[in-house]
């Protein structure tokens, strides 16, 4: 009952999103830095690695040797300048994650962007209970009925593929991940959208990666290391929460597989009028975690600063 729920919601609200072309209507597209300036601001990004304290002492992030932390500002550097998404794309974010051989413009690279949501308290108790493979068969089902409106405003239709890995949860640590496979129009190259959330006291950690579906086995390989690095501090663990005097959030596990507050159904009417009134690119983690839409999706225009970079210094765009 609960998934098919979430699933009546989540087909308006995907009918509301529009699917990134690569040249979509709305306004118009920044000008890119030139490559000098491109190379100037990776070259101001100040790594760390070490323990890492997020938000107001909210959790602490342990950066092994093998990944490397961009702070907040950083974050968005990388997001808005370096990866030409929307300005607002980069804001709220508690950070970004990269691997230690990979910087922002390489093609190969991917990043991984830190979030709260704080939402309170979210009950694992549907946590066996919860038929993946049904929640996956609802999700495709509200994604096609969905792409029906988002045909009429002029949008290519969107694609569960599937699981590229299906949702893991660990009752201990009390942390969930999963990887899901989008397509965008007819494009023969995918998205992988791989995400990971850690409960706490109060709300929920996220961390999402998004990469071309090439990428799943790197990245598959080393996010166990990631999970394991984020850890809420004492005061806002998950085992601190005080019945009656703690927030509980309106979802449970389920329906934070489909985006935590987006797939509260009253909110979906709300998104959808917004939407249509402001005909703006919006980016939320039902279609891809953070801001790798403009870079992933494809639908900035190369200028010719972008021309000339090298290949090795372009971020990763879809073949045409």
């Amino acid at each position: 009952m609960q998934t098919a729920a979430i699933a009546i919601g989540l087909a308006c609200f995907l009918s509301s999103i529009p699917a990134f072309a690569q040249t979509p209507p709305g306004p118009a597209q920044k000008q890119m830095p030139s490559r000098e300036r491109l190379i100037e601001l990776q070259s101001s990004l100040k790594w760390q690695q070490g323990n890492i304290i997020l938000g107001n002492n909210l959790a602490t992030l342990k950066v092994s040797r093998q990944f490397r932390y961009l702070s907040p500002e950083d974050a968005k550097t990388v997001l808005v300048d370096l990866w030409n998404n929307p300005p607002d794309t980069g804001s709220g974010t508690l950070g970004m994650i990269f691997p230690v051989d990979a910087n922002p413009l390489s093609r190969s690279s991917w990043g991984i962007v830190i979030s709260y949501q704080a939402d309170g308290y979210v009950r694992d108790d549907d946590a066996e209970k919860i038929n993946y493979t049904d929640l996956l068969k609802q999700i495709q089902q509200a994604t096609d009925e969905g792409n029906v409106e988002r045909t009429k405003q002029g949008y290519p239709p969107m694609k569960m593929v599937g699981w590229a890995e299906p949702p893991h949860y660990d009752k201990a640590t009390h942390k969930i991940y999963w990887a899901k496979e989008l397509q965008f129009g007819g494009r023969t190259d995918h998205t992988l959208n791989y995400s990971v959330r850690a409960l706490g006291r109060q709300g929920v950690l996220e961390l999402n990666a998004v990469a071309g579906m090439s990428d799943l086995d790197a990245i598959k390989q080393r996010m166990p290391d990631v999970i394991s690095m984020v850890e809420f501090n004492a005061g806002s663990r998950y085992a601190d929460f005080t019945p009656g005097r703690d927030k509980v959030a309106e979802y449970g596990l389920a329906a934070l597989i489909l985006g935590g507050v987006a797939a509260k159904i009253g909110l979906f009417k709300g998104i959808f009028v917004a939407l249509l009134a402001a005909k703006k690119l919006v980016i939320v983690a039902v279609v891809a975690a953070a801001g790798f839409i403009g870079r992933i999706f494809g639908f900035k225009k190369k200028s010719k600063a972008m021309a000339s970079l090298p290949s090795d210094l372009i971020g990763r765009e879809p073949d045409r």
